[in-house]
Formats: C-alpha cells, sequence, structure tokens
C-alpha cells in the first residue's frame, strides 16, 4: 500500500524532471545542428590565437598574458582586439541562406570567402569561412565549412559590417600611426607647401641647437619656443584608416597628382620618413574633413584627418609670432 503511494508520488517528479532535461537539451541545440551551426565561441573559454586568411593573405594574431601580436611580431592596436573578441563570442545566426540567395549573392559576384582558424585553450583549432557583401544589411553569410549550409550571422545590437574584422591584410592590425617620436630622436624635419611654396621649411636640429630655413636660405628671428614645440607635434600623430578599397586605377590616378604636402622627418640614426598628403574629393567637392596620404615604404593609402594631422601643417610664419 505505501508502495503504491510512493509511486504515486515520485512518479509526476520523475516526468517534471524529465521533461525539464528534455527542454533543456533541446533549447541548448540547434534545429540545424551542432556542426554547421558553431560559429561563436564559448564565453568561459580563452582564444590563445585567430589565423585569418583569403587566397596569398594570411595574417596570425596570437595571445600571451593579455598582449595580442602580429604575426609574433609588434603589438596588435587594441580596439580592433577587444571588439573581434566580442564579435567572436557574442555573434549569433540570424537566419539561414537559400541555395538561390548563396549563388545571386556570392557564387555569381565571384566573392571569395576569408577563413578565420581560431584557437582556444586546451582545444583542437576550428574554423568557419566569412562571406563579405554589402547587399544584404541583416549581417553577413557565414558557413562553417566550404560545403556546408550557409546562415546570415550578425552581431545583435551592432548594426555595421562585422565581416570587417575579419580582415586578412597585416596592416589592418597594426597601429594606425604616421609618426611616434620623441623630440629627442629627430634630427631634421621638412615640410613642402606645393599649394603656397613661400611657406615651406626645413628645420634642422645638432646638438639641441636648432636652425631654420625656408629651403635655400638659412633664416634669423625666428621663435625658439615655437620650434619645439612644433618638433613635439611628432610624438603622437595617428591616421584614421587604410584605404583597401582604393582601386589601382585611383591609385595611379593619385600618384600621377602633385600632393598638397609632403612632410620628410630624418631621425638620429639616419632613417627618413616620408609622407605625402592629397587633397580628397567626396560627391565631387573637396574634403573638409580628410586628405588621402601614403608613406614612402608602402604602396597603400591611408585616410587621415585634418584634425590629427593639422598641428604639422605650419606655415613658416608660424616660427615668426610677431609677424602673422
Amino acid at each position: 500500500m505505501k508502495d503504491s503511494v510512493y509511486i504515486r508520488i515520485l512518479l509526476p517528479v520523475l516526468v517534471l524532471v524529465l521533461l525539464t532535461l528534455v527542454f533543456v537539451f533541446a533549447g541548448n541545440r540547434s534545429p540545424f545542428g551542432k556542426a554547421e551551426t558553431r560559429f561563436s565561441s564559448d564565453a568561459s573559454v580563452e582564444i590563445t590565437a585567430l589565423e585569418i586568411s583569403s587566397g596569398s593573405r594570411k595574417v596570425l594574431l596570437s595571445q600571451k598574458d593579455g598582449i595580442w601580436k602580429v604575426n609574433q611580431e609588434g603589438e596588435a592596436r587594441k580596439s580592433v582586439t577587444v571588439f573581434v573578441m566580442r564579435v567572436l563570442r557574442e555573434m549569433k545566426i540570424k537566419s539561414p541562406v537559400s541555395a538561390e540567395m548563396f549563388h545571386e549573392e556570392i557564387e555569381a559576384k565571384g566573392i571569395l570567402p576569408v577563413k578565420v582558424k581560431v584557437y582556444e585553450k586546451r582545444r583542437l583549432p576550428r574554423s568557419f569561412y566569412v562571406y563579405r557583401t554589402a547587399s544584404n544589411k541583416y549581417g553577413n553569410i557565414m558557413r562553417v565549412k566550404e560545403r556546408s549550409r550557409p546562415f546570415i550571422v550578425h552581431f545583435p545590437g551592432f548594426e555595421g559590417d562585422i565581416a570587417s574584422v575579419f580582415s586578412p591584410d597585416e596592416l589592418f592590425w597594426r597601429p594606425y600611426v604616421l609618426f611616434n617620436l620623441l623630440p629627442s630622436e629627430i634630427s631634421a624635419v621638412t615640410l613642402d607647401n606645393y599649394s603656397d611654396p613661400s611657406s615651406s621649411f626645413s628645420i634642422s636640429i645638432s646638438e639641441e641647437a636648432f636652425s631654420l630655413s625656408d629651403g635655400s636660405t638659412s633664416l634669423a628671428g625666428w621663435d625658439t619656443s615655437r620650434l619645439e614645440r612644433y618638433i613635439s607635434y611628432y610624438t603622437m600623430v595617428p591616421f584614421e584608416s587604410w584605404a583597401f578599397e582604393m582601386s589601382e586605377d585611383e591609385k595611379k590616378m593619385l600618384a600621377d597628382e602633385k600632393p598638397a604636402y609632403r612632410i620628410s622627418v630624418m631621425t638620429n640614426d639616419g632613417k627618413n620618413t616620408g609622407l605625402s598628403l592629397w587633397e580628397r574629393l567626396s560627391d565631387g567637392k573637396t574634403d573638409a574633413g580628410r586628405l588621402w596620404g601614403k608613406t614612402d615604404d608602402r604602396e597603400d593609402y591611408m585616410i587621415v584627418r585634418y584634425f590629427d594631422i593639422d598641428p604639422l601643417l605650419k606655415k613658416l610664419s608660424y616660427f615668426y609670432p610677431g609677424k602673422q
């Protein structure tokens, strides 16, 4: 009698426990199968490295003691590594992609994938493929394998292009810095102002003594404090971004044009950094906020904000405050 009472009491409890377990496991499973939908990383697992590749381009990001390095040398930009870690942990599937849509959006346009390989502590590396398409406003198309089911994957709360952070270009991950020199490291600076040649100047520093010239004649009567202040502006000069979207024709057209400015900086160890700057057109009008830039040691162009570069674009008259 007692046994039947216990059974009547325990049976509903057991059924309730079993139903709870079923719902829990069902809730954790993807209706499309985990093998084809595992894009994001578990928040509790440490990501130790990322390998991002597309065609002949490849970059390795490795982390040790919280510091990320690019191709095992040089620290990566902190802002972008922090953001890509958030994307890897928080991105979610929005919807599956039909075969017709994948053909129209990707295959017909010849879009090549970017392969992302994620290394997690004490786990085998896993990978997924990112197909960047600007025509889809809901997210980017991704799939776990080249022949597996594609999905639209997005980062909830972020309306930008998450595929842009999975860049195989090494330059994208390095700090966006034009100059980072202490005054004591600089031996000479020349600014050529091609739109106003009379404003061009050269500064030389020798044993803490300054000299100023207009390019051909040594000058006198300038304000020493202004020369010192000007040289200090080279301590940290950033640029906004690389112009990766610029076509080869646009690069050639710009290279054939005379720049608006050219800055040359010589350091004490004999290294010379040359930076050319061109006016930038936006909708047929001169962009009042940004310039095109290019250093002599790279083929790639960059976008430079006037806000960042303006302290360096002084005129010769700046060093003669009484004559301004």
